[in-house]
């Protein structure tokens, strides 16, 4: 068995891009192989800033050997016919078989015996086809060259079982190409000569002698305890950030950290803008002290080994951090001179979406809209301090620290409006109102934040659903998916009972005073379609549900799925408990679904679940051959067996029983009136022919079954339900 070694060095790959190559990378000569036949034992795909680099152990040397199949003419066919299918395979007459195929008389075959090909020769048209068909996000053409790279490739190994494979990329027209070889490049400055390598240990081994470590992960570890240690020596710890340490092992080959020091000038900015400006524009990670405080010092991870222990290169970064923070200090000392409330006439020049206005509609929009929700999700909120929070939310747009720095929007509210004298809940909820971003993002939980956040989002979500801007398929370029699942966790970690239909229509009434209404031929079609004397605005309004929320709630009810699915709860479940009482009240549906989830997973419930496919499809199968329907009140006089009398009883117990817990939202109780069932319809499955040869008795019977599905219905919808 035979090892492949394959490395494509080129210029300066982008770190957020060399993962995905690694992998597509492996994926095409993996799948290339394998739909070659050649099977292999595994593969393993690196890179570097320089370089990507795959290993495949265990090929065999040839490909097996194959016959190959073709069906031809008819035996008695015209010679032209049989000739021609000759030429086709190369094959003389008496080598075809003929074969008795039935009717069709006897037919010829050609069986042909064809030799597998040598491993290198079908890798290297593997490789050759792998490496022009990555899908890299952007490319670019050098040199003259017709193909199409991330960046100049300067050489590839490709080395199988120690020798190299006759493979040539052709680059342009020509003779511009690269011819495979056995011989790579280490460090840029560290390592001049030429390595050599014959396989995959080798190849790892003299390039870590070149100052390459080829393994993201380990180059991350290098980082991160490395510069802990460094970090730890002065007393100070390293502020975590994975996205950045992922970043910067894709920047360097030879991870060298080092420590440098911030201006103490500077450290009376918000730690915010501190970080930011290190991260973003310079790729520094932040330093802590014990108290979680940021220090005036800063960890940089250098590519080189300097002769003076990079001496040079921290204070050549320390004068590059000098000059980030002095603009940063800039802006922030002159963006305090003009208050927030002086910078929204200014929104009325930022165009919020085409078809939805400016960020000054939006604005207004929004404040109505939170001050709305604080009634409708009885939020004990000031709502004289929602409305100004709301106001103020996007005045820091137009500051020059978020013209800088964009990703501080929101977060340099909160210290303007704090600067201005505003109160701390209303420069909280500033900086809190896009929020939560993400899964991992922290929910708002002050009723002010909170009232805000859901009124930005809800203005968002509504605003696209007028518009028929919806997310299709993998693309949401509005971060509307983001937004409904912002929606769901701040009404459930905050357990609000909104009315989430009530608060789409109060944002759509929003978006109305403004004249931004329904698509017009949408909205021609339902006013064609009223009633003479029918006030046209009291009917667009009072149908906006009809027009936008339906599918609105069914995107809503899928985001609810995947959020839930993380905690472990069935899709099937939130389907079940979604089709009997809607999106309305997401607080009282996921009690709901927590109560049935542990209904069915005790011995009862899971009985009662098979009992209730049970008595669904005998109804079923008998109502279809009765064309009626089995449904409606038991017979009293008409049961025979205990059995009957048994469950008729427990079944009304049960549906008083439902009925009283249900408007009480008491759902341990309505599961606890469903467990009580089990016994008498066990019994009644064990010991009652539902299909008696007395009509009355079978449709009483009958009727029986359907109470027993829709006991269980009162609760939720047991047919979709699976397992």
């Amino acid at each position: 068995m035979a090892e492949l070694l394959l490395e494509l060095l080129s210029e300066e790959i982008p770190a957020r891009m060399q993962a995905r190559a690694a992998a597509d990378l492996r994926d095409l000569v993996s799948k290339g192989l394998g739909e070659a036949g050649l099977t292999f034992d595994g593969a393993e795909a690196f890179a570097t800033p320089r370089r990507l680099a795959l290993v495949v152990r265990g090929l065999p040397e040839r490909q097996p050997d194959q016959t190959a199949e073709r069906k031809g003419p008819r035996a008695d066919a015209p010679a032209g016919a049989i000739d021609g299918f000759l030429r086709s395979t190369g094959l003389k007459r008496e080598q075809l078989e003929e074969r008795d195929m039935g009717k069709a008389g006897k037919v010829l075959f050609a069986v042909q015996h064809v030799p597998g090909r040598a491993a290198a020769d079908v890798v290297a048209d593997v490789v050759t086809a792998a490496i022009g068909a990555l899908p890299w996000p952007k490319s670019m053409r050098w040199a003259g060259n017709s193909m199409r790279w991330v960046r100049p490739l300067h050489g590839i190994v490709a080395v199988l079982d120690g020798k190299v494979i006759p493979l040539r990329m052709k680059l342009g027209d020509g003779d511009a190409g690269l011819t495979a070889s056995a011989t790579t490049r280490g460090h840029r400055f560290h390592s001049t000569d030429a390595i050599t390598v014959s396989g995959f240990d080798d190849y790892v081994a003299k390039l870590r002698k070149a100052h390459v470590v080829l393994d993201a992960a380990e180059r991350k570890k290098v980082i991160t305890q490395e510069g802990g240690v460094l970090a730890g020596r002065e007393n100070l710890t390293v502020r975590k950030d994975d996205g950045l340490v992922d970043e910067v092992a894709g920047l360097v080959e030879w991870p060298v950290p080092l420590i440098g020091s911030i201006d103490t000038a500077f450290m009376d900015l918000p730690p915010e803008v501190l970080t930011t400006t290190m991260r973003t524009h310079q790729r520094y990670f932040a330093l802590k002290r014990r108290d979680g405080t940021l220090a005036p010092r800063f960890l940089v991870i250098a590519n080189t080994v300097a002769r003076d222990g990079g001496k040079a290169i921290t204070q050549g970064n320390e004068r590059v951090l000098r000059a980030r923070l002095s603009d940063a200090k800039f802006f922030w000392d002159l963006d305090r001179k003009t208050p927030l409330a002086d910078r929204l006439p200014a929104l009325k020049e930022i165009t919020f979406q085409a078809k939805l206005g400016t960020l000054d509609w939006r604005v207004t929009r929004i404040e109505n809209l939170a001050a709305a929700l604080c009634d409708l999700a009885k939020l004990k909120a000031d709502q004289t301090h929602v409305r100004l929070a709301a106001r103020l939310a996007k005045a820091d747009l137009k500051s020059g620290v978020v013209g800088e720095f964009p990703e501080l929007q929101g977060t340099m509210g909160r210290y303007y409006a704090l600067h201005d004298g505003h109160p701390k809940d209303v420069a909280d909820a500033i900086a809190e109102h896009y929020s939560p971003k993400g899964p991992e993002d922290r929910c708002p939980s002050a009723p002010v934040s909170v009232a805000v956040a859901l009124a930005e989002k809800i203005d968002t979500l509504v605003g696209f659903w007028i518009i028929e801007e919806r997310p299709t398929g993998s693309k949401d370029p509005f971060a509307l998916r983001r937004a409904a699942l912002g929606v769901i966790r701040l009404i459930v970690e905050n357990q609000l009972r909104l009315p989430l239909r009530q608060g789409f229509r109060a944002s759509y009434d929003e978006y109305r005073k403004q004249g931004i209404e329904a698509a017009d031929e949408r909205k021609k079609r339902f006013v064609a379609a009223l009633p003479t004397g029918h006030s046209v605005d009291d009917t667009l309004r009072a149908t906006a549900d009809a027009w936008y929320f339906p599918d609105l709630f069914d995107f809503f009810a899928d985001r609810l799925k995947v959020q839930q699915r993380e905690r472990g709860v069935r899709n099937d479940l939130i389907e079940a408990v979604f089709s009997q009482i809607g999106l309305e009240d997401i607080v009282l549906l996921l009690a709901r679904v927590d109560a049935l989830q542990a209904f069915l997973a005790s011995e009862d419930g899971a009985d009662l679940l098979v009992a209730y496919r049970r008595a669904a499809n005998i109804v079923r199968i008998e109502e279809k051959k009765d064309s009626a329907s089995h449904r409606g009140a038991i017979d009293a006089k008409a049961l025979k067996a205990s059995e009957e009398e048994a469950l008729a009883r427990a079944l009304d117990d049960a549906h008083k029983a439902i009925a009283v817990a249900l408007p009480k939202e008491d759902f341990g109780a309505a599961m606890g009136a469903l467990a009580r069932l089990r016994k008498p319809v066990d019994a009644f499955f064990d010991n009652v022919t539902v299909n008696a040869d007395d009509a009355a008795l079978r449709a009483n019977r009958l009727r029986l079954l359907a109470g027993i599905t829709g006991a269980l219905e009162q609760v939720a919808d047991f047919s979709k339900i699976e397992g």
